[in-house]
């Protein structure tokens, strides 16, 4: 099996875990379920060997769920608590089993209601933990949140922070803007980015090539990972072609370096294999 780590994709089960969010006429390539055999198919298809799955809702519910799958393609599992509650006890209620297929912990800040969460100082309290644990935490949040994802990396320096999609650059945002808020949480030696959820920008390769090249200058290859943040990327250019992006933005780099953003990142952020 290839040693390639595909370090962010989803599984979701809407009987269990509902996703609101897909809309059946625009999204109609995901509307539907997809479990660990799907995903075997899209990992066989990229030359991917496992993948990191990531949760897709606030509930503890698939969180349990994703690692329950026997799934043997599931190299890990980012799941969910409420940071703001107790989170050891949280931890603790997984289970042993559970916690060792347990990488670490995400909210779907972006969404979340308060613009200020990350900011909370119950969730301060809950990132020590984590960090206690030696589990990490993945941040989704937008452009315009890249300072606040910073002030906590530089409160937590033990903590493992792995940014998601690097910081969400959207068509409509100020490249600008998203560089100083990308090169600052850089700066932050405890933070890791994954070149992920980017498959749209496939069709605009310019702008593709300039968000991974400040992406790869920021962070450097030792701290940057690969994920096709499959099934969405089925909604754009597809993981096959997402690949096939990436292989070719990274044309130039060493094979030291290729191993480290297709694997090596991935499997030491994560402890893949402990």
């Amino acid at each position: 099996m290839s040693d390639f780590v595909d370090a962010h994709v989803h599984l979701w089960d809407r009987a269990t875990d509902p996703q609101p969010w897909i809309e059946p006429d625009s999204m109609a390539a995901i509307d539907r379920d997809f479990g660990s055999g799907d995903l075997a198919e899209m990992l066989d298809a990229t030359g991917a060997g496992t993948a990191v799955v990531v949760q897709s809702s606030n509930s503890p519910g698939e969180t349990r769920r994703l690692l329950a799958d026997p799934g043997n393609r599931i190299a890990a599992v980012v799941g969910w608590i409420d940071l703001t509650a107790d989170a050891g006890a949280q931890l603790d209620r997984l289970g042993p089993g559970a916690r060792q297929r347990l990488a670490g912990i995400r909210h779907l800040v972006h969404l979340d209601p308060d613009p200020d969460w990350l900011s909370r100082p119950a969730v301060g309290r809950g990132l020590d933990v984590l960090a206690a644990r030696g589990l990490s935490f993945d941040l989704v949040v937008r452009s315009w949140q890249l300072p606040q994802a910073a002030a906590v990396a530089t409160a937590h320096p033990g903590l493992c922070l792995v940014l998601d999609h690097l910081g969400g650059i959207a068509e409509t945002d100020d490249e600008r803007g998203w560089q100083r808020g990308l090169r600052a949480l850089a700066d932050r030696p405890n933070v890791y980015a994954k070149i992920s959820g980017l498959a749209g920008l496939v069709h605009d390769p310019h702008r593709l090539r300039r968000v991974t090249a400040v992406a790869l200058e920021a962070f450097g290859p030792d701290r940057l990972m690969y994920g096709s943040d499959w099934p969405l990327a089925r909604l754009s250019a597809g993981p096959v072609a997402w690949r096939a992006a990436v292989d070719g933005l990274l044309a130039g780099a060493s094979p030291a370096e290729r191993h480290a953003i297709m694997s090596g990142v991935a499997t030491t952020c994560y402890g893949l294999g402990t």
